[in-house]
């Protein structure tokens, strides 16, 4: 099945700068994460969809490949030794000495023969985080297979007390020279698949490969202000070489979990605190949570409900830089419930007393009320002109 336009998988436009990408991907990520909705396939096809899309968007190079030459570009690079590629392909072998760097396939060592070197894969790991962590910085272990030099043949795919012989095809070096038509160009050898050597005897702990995967436990430090989207490159720490080639890197997806309290909107953090009826009308002082400690809040009388306070300084530094955002309070005057007969009787009682005394004590209501009666007026006033 065809995979859909990136651009049209996270909603943006074709020139969307990164931090549109950023908000987009965050917002497809917090829905369809599967934290988030356990057993639901399809909301999991989702996320991988826009993860996908968001990797290659937020690369400027995998960005350019794409809005180029669309899916088939990215297929051909991913092969050299990128994200997810097991090595240089096709595409990565005829043109790895030309674009090796930009796509981490093959290119020529600079030692005697003719072998290619290859650059390690780069890795991923999505790592989900909690709010506080992702605020205040963590320091993450986890495990992770990586591509490792086989410790049995030291990489050289070759069984114990064997070595690899000269490739007869291309005399060890690596490559062989082809004329098409008025052209002559040179690949790698198809019978060594550029490694100059041959192995009779592979070994039996990697199969000839050279490599085997290892679970690896790294420990990598997750800076204050991370959000999702956010990614970390951990240089070095991929694949590693082929025929003392580099190794790739890790490159760490945010994910930041929802919190039962707060909700993050770059570097503000919002939240709901609930009020009893009394203080809202007499006023007092309340006390709020914040992601490093309590807070007071003082509530002036006669508060309605919805009405926000700002704690200047209590959000989020961003990892970026820039100041540090605000937490936002919004108040909800709580209605009692469970109430006894007597307080039933007092409540009503106090009623009376506020419809009884002819003063405004529902502004809002009667702000409502006069909208309505405009709103019907309105339309009375219309409906009778049409009958004319």
């Amino acid at each position: 099945m065809s995979k859909r336009d990136y651009y049209e998988v996270l909603g943006v436009a074709k020139n969307a700068p990164e931090v549109d990408l950023k908000k987009a991907y965050r917002r497809l990520a917090q829905k369809h994460h599967p934290d988030r909705n356990p057993d639901n396939k399809e909301a999991e096809e989702t996320f991988k969809e826009a993860k996908e899309a968001y990797e290659v968007l937020s690369d400027t190079q995998k960005r350019a490949i794409y809005d180029r030459h669309g899916h088939a570009g990215l297929d051909q690079s991913r092969g050299g030794g990128g994200f997810g590629g097991g090595g240089a392909d096709a595409f990565g072998d005829l043109f790895g000495e030309v674009f090796g760097d930009i796509f981490g396939g093959a290119r020529r060592g600079g030692g005697g023969g003719g072998r290619q070197v290859y650059r390690g894969e780069d890795l991923r790991y999505e790592l989900v985080l909690d709010l506080e962590q992702a605020v205040f910085g963590h320091t993450a272990e986890f495990s992770i297979e990586v591509p490792c030099e086989c410790e049995i043949c030291s990489g050289t795919g070759a069984a114990k007390g064997h070595k690899p012989v000269q490739c007869e095809s291309c005399a060890g070096q690596g490559q062989v020279r082809m004329r098409q038509g008025p052209f002559v160009v040179q690949q790698p050898c198809p019978q060594c698949r550029g490694r100059g050597s041959i192995i009779k005897q592979p070994c039996d702990n990697c199969y000839g490969q050279g490599r085997r995967n290892l679970s690896k436990t790294l420990q990598v430090r997750i800076p204050a202000g991370v959000d999702t989207g956010d990614r970390l490159r951990e240089s070095g720490k991929g694949g590693s070489g082929r025929n003392g080639g580099p190794a790739g890197d890790l490159y760490v997806d945010i994910v930041v979990r929802d919190h039962p309290i707060f909700t993050r909107e770059e570097a503000h953090l919002f939240c709901e605190v609930p009020i009893p009826f009394a203080t809202a009308a007499l006023g007092g002082k309340i006390e709020v949570p914040t992601l490093d400690g309590q807070a007071n809040i003082s509530i002036p009388a006669e508060t309605q409900s919805g009405k926000v306070f700002r704690l200047r300084g209590k959000g989020v530094s961003p990892v970026r830089g820039g100041p540090q955002g605000d937490l936002h309070c919004t108040v909800v005057v709580e209605t009692p419930v469970k109430l006894t007969s007597e307080q039933k009787d007092l409540l009503r009682k106090f009623d009376d007393s506020l419809r009884g005394s002819g003063g405004s004590h529902a502004p809002r209501e009667e702000s409502w009320l006069s909208g309505v009666k405009k709103f019907f007026e309105r339309n009375l006033f219309d409906a009778e002109g049409k009958g004319k």
